[in-house]
């Protein structure tokens, strides 16, 4: 049964309980510090609700003291195109890239600006859209377009025992990756994919980014990495490909008007822009700034 309209409260009603401003309570539903209910556009909250968050403070150990702004980090996943543009457009920003899932869960806790993802979603066929409106559905957020890269087997030049396909991975050493990482959790797939059973391939050394997992098969750390292509021909190993894949920046949409984001996507509509990734080989850039998901 529908509640009578005297069991709920406007905005303005609840910033006059609080003793707050209007713009206050805003930032309190965006952050998801406290329970409102959204009906024909309108903002609505229960009074028992209300009451009950009040007594319990259960939606956060600050209670409604603003925390303030997150700090000018981008999190997630590690990309060398973003960390090149991270330094040569004097954002600002600096950057935690401890994968995918590990940066989703950094960036619901207000502890950056953005995340960078490539999470493959096989029921969809797509890229990170799924998993970012499961997660962030009622959050002030958009998911935009950073890249396309291409993604397969980094192999050296000198393997004796030749790897061409997936399944050529049992019994060879293999570059892993954190749990949670983008390029883990794809590789995961792709064995079940095959039948394969993940027991069989032997892990005998993780890499912390991109430039690490190629640079593993490079010193002789392992025999292949589910990596960039673009790094494999820096480093003259060969490379198989398996897949594009977009990588996506899932931003705070407060943080994308302030000067350190805009600087960044600026400078990442600039020929010095475009000039590095038409030098990567595997990259595709032409759709930044598309936006897949807005909260």
């Amino acid at each position: 049964m529908q509640s009578p309209p005297a069991d709920f409260l406007t905005t303005r009603e609840v910033a006059q309980l609080l003793r707050i401003k209007e713009r206050k309570v805003y930032d309190l539903v965006a952050t998801d510090r406290i329970p409102c209910t959204r009906a024909t556009g309108k903002l609505l909250f229960s009074r028992a609700a209300i009451d009950a968050w009040l007594e319990s403070n259960q939606t956060g150990p600050e209670g409604i003291d603003d925390p303030g702004p997150p700090p000018d980090v981008i999190l997630g996943s590690h990309d060398p195109l973003l960390e090149w543009a991270l330094n040569e457009s004097d954002c600002g920003i600096a950057s935690n890239f401890g994968g995918s899932l590990d940066g989703l869960q950094r960036f619901a806790d207000a502890k950056g600006i953005a995340s960078a993802l490539h999470l493959f979603e096989p029921e969809d066929a797509g890229w990170n859209v799924s998993t970012v409106r499961t997660r962030f559905n009622q959050r002030t957020v958009t998911l935009i377009e950073f890249c396309w890269r291409e993604r397969g087997l980094i192999l050296h030049p000198d393997e004796v025992h030749p790897i061409t396909r997936t399944a050529d991975l049992i019994g060879r050493r293999m570059v892993g990756r954190q749990p949670g990482t983008g390029s883990q959790i794809l590789l995961s797939h792709l064995l079940e994919q095959e039948g394969i059973d993940a027991a069989k391939i032997q892990f005998s050394t993780v890499a912390h980014n991109e430039t690490e997992a190629a640079s593993a098969v490079l010193e002789g750390l392992a025999d292949a990495a589910l990596g960039l292509r673009a790094l494999a021909e820096r480093y003259q190993l060969e490379f198989i490909p398996l897949m594009r894949e977009r990588f996506d920046l899932l931003i705070d949409r407060r943080a994308w008007f302030e000067m350190p984001l805009q600087t960044l996507a600026q400078f990442c509509r600039s020929p010095a822009f475009s000039d590095k990734a038409a030098s990567l080989p595997g990259y595709e850039t032409r759709g930044f700034g598309t936006v897949h998901f807005n909260g």
